[in-house]
Formats: structure tokens, sequence, C-alpha cells
């Protein structure tokens, strides 16, 4: 399990994070939504490790994470930024191997590559390896990152037992319909598997349909957490966003969420009335 007990972080006399607390599960896709400037992004980072906070601690198996070195934290969680930038001319199988290149892995470079070219088949990008990552589109940069999360977990040497986390922010930003849903299929086939999965997203109704466990986040504080169904209520995230939001059924139960101006054009529910 990776916990988060009682983050706060500090800018100045500003807090990012007050006292915020979370346990992500193996097993289970756990979305962070909320406003922006609610305090997602740093969440995700102290939790990744790649930010230290101002109180509190990061627990990994019940270990602090602070106590842990970066090699082997790289055995134990792969991390997917809003963005990435490299300095240096890499093919897309390049980038995607240095996830298997870790220090300490020990995979050799025949196994690298065959893990590399397996996650990015996962990621709809086979026929890309020898084509150079600046030269991709935003999206298709996005899935190479993600071809690398998972290729720095499939081949990380682990203990059995050991919780294996991927943490992605917001990941399909950049991504066209079909392949949000690609990704977010694939995303959760990765919690499926046995693995702690945290997500930060914008697209409520995305979290809606992909997510296990649901925390919603304003001012740098949690502000409520549980199944999409207990988070998705328009009382709730009306307070939250600021605005009028309206929840419609879809066809299979799940709620959709609609800013209520724009289901006031679609003649919808409540907000017709």
């Amino acid at each position: 399990m990776l916990e988060a007990r009682n983050i706060t972080v500090k800018r100045g006399p500003k807090a990012l994070l007050a006292d915020a607390s979370l346990a992500i599960a193996p097993g289970r896709l756990t979305a962070i939504i909320g406003p922006n400037g609610a305090g997602k992004s740093t969440l995700l980072r102290v939790m990744a490790g790649e930010l230290r906070p101002t109180a509190g601690a990061v627990l990994l198996d019940g270990d602090d994470i602070r106590h842990i070195s970066v090699a082997r934290l790289a055995t134990r969680r792969s991390v997917v930024a809003q963005s990435t930038s490299l300095s240096f001319p890499f093919t897309v199988l390049e980038v995607v191997m240095l996830g298997a290149t870790v220090p300490g892995f020990g995979v050799r470079d025949t196994e690298a590559a065959t893990a590399a070219r397996q996650a990015l088949r996962a990621v709809g990008l086979a026929a890309f390896e020898a084509r150079m990552l600046h030269e991709l589109s935003g999206g298709e940069k996005q899935r190479v990152h993600i071809a690398r999360a998972l290729c720095q977990l499939g081949t990380a040497p682990r203990e059995p037992g050991e919780t294996a986390a991927l943490l992605l922010d917001e990941p399909t930003a950049s991504l066209d319909l079909k392949h949000q849903g690609d990704v977010l299929s694939l995303i959760k086939k990765q919690a499926q598997s046995g693995r702690a999965v945290l997500l930060v997203i914008h697209d409520l109704n995305l979290a809606a349909a992909f997510a296990d466990d649901v925390v919603l986040m304003a001012d740098g504080r949690i502000v409520g957490r549980g199944t999409p169904d207990d988070i998705l209520n328009e009382e709730l995230l009306s307070h939250t966003f600021g605005c009028r939001l309206q929840i419609e059924a879809s066809r299979d139960g799940r709620r959709l969420v609609l800013p209520a101006a724009i289901a006031r054009r679609l003649g919808t529910g409540a907000a017709t009335q």
C-alpha cells in the first residue's frame, strides 16, 4: 500500500497541501479530482517521492519513502508527469527502454528492448519505435511516457508481495477521444492486475467511468473520498467547483456530470426545469 499521512506542503505562507491523508491500495484505481489549484498534482508528486513535504510522511508498505534509496524506490513505483522534456535526440524505443535500464535493475539490453516493444504495443505505438520522440504529437509523446512507466514496473526486480504503484498526472489531457478510452482501459487493467494506481484527472466523467475510488480536493485539502457514486453528487461537486453541476444517469447506470449551462442547452433533466 502507498499511503500519505497528514501531508502539508507550504510555499512561504501559502499551504499548497494542508493535512492531507490518502491510502492507495493495490488492485484499485484511485482518481483525484478537483478544480485548478486544488493541490492534486502536488499530492501526487509528494506520494511519488519527487517533492518533500513540509510535514507528514509517505509510506510504502509501511516504510517511510525518505528512507528508501532512489534506486530501490524506482523498483516500486513509476510516474507519468503532465509533461516531460528530453534534451537529447532519442528514438521512441530508446525512451521506453529507459524504464528498464535503471541502475540496479540488471536487465540486459535485449530484454529491455523486448519489454519496451511490449509496452509500445500496449499503448498502440508499435510502429513508432524508430521515430524520433521530438517528431511526435503531444498525445503520442504522452503515450510513449506511459509505455516507459509500464516498462519500468514490468522489469523492476521486486520481492513477492511488495506494492508496485503507478502514478499518473493528467495522462489523457492531450489525447483524442479514442486514445483517452484506450489509455484509461490500459491503466484500469494495471490496477486489476494488482498494482496500486493513482490518477490525477480533470474529466469527471472519465473518473466516473474508470475509477474504483475518487478523491475530491479543494484548496489543498481532501474534501471527499469514496466510490464514484459517493463523490459525484450535485451538491458536493457544485460547491467544490463553484458552479452549478448536474448529474445525469447513463444507460448502464453510471453518473454523468454536466455543467448546468450545458445541460440547459441540451435540454436535459433538472436544468430544464
